[in-house]
């Protein structure tokens, strides 16, 4: 069975930064694209930003281009997201989720089970 466990949420100030990770099990993770999805409270889920098999190509959601960045390391079957200048409306749980091809253009099948960043004063 697929693993995703996400890691590195906690609470921060606005402007602040984390990096989240998420490890990765149980399938050949550098044949996959990988993506990060956010729920903030009470709203639903929102794609944030995705990354090929091989790391070549890049997306995001206009809120946070400029200040999140994707990245994986094939070796080590893990997934990152590092987060700068935090905004309050940042604040979410924020899930790793598998993708079903390669490329980036196709869907999600797998998803972990989240970890919150909070951003707060």
């Amino acid at each position: 069975e697929v693993q995703l466990v996400e890691s590195g949420g906690g609470l921060v100030q606005p402007g602040g930064s984390l990096r989240l990770s998420c490890a990765a099990s149980e399938f050949t993770f550098r044949h996959y694209a990988m993506n990060w999805v956010r729920q903030a409270p009470g709203k639903g889920l929102e794609w944030v930003s995705a990354i090929t098999d091989f790391g070549g190509s890049t997306s995001y959601v206009d809120s946070v281009k400029g200040r999140f960045t994707i990245s994986r390391d094939n070796a080590k079957n893990t997934l990152y997201l590092q987060m700068n200048s935090l905004k309050l409306e940042d604040t979410a749980v924020y899930y790793c989720a598998k993708g079903t091809a390669g490329g980036i253009a196709f869907g999600m099948d797998y998803w972990g089970k989240g970890t919150l960043v909070t951003v707060s004063i």
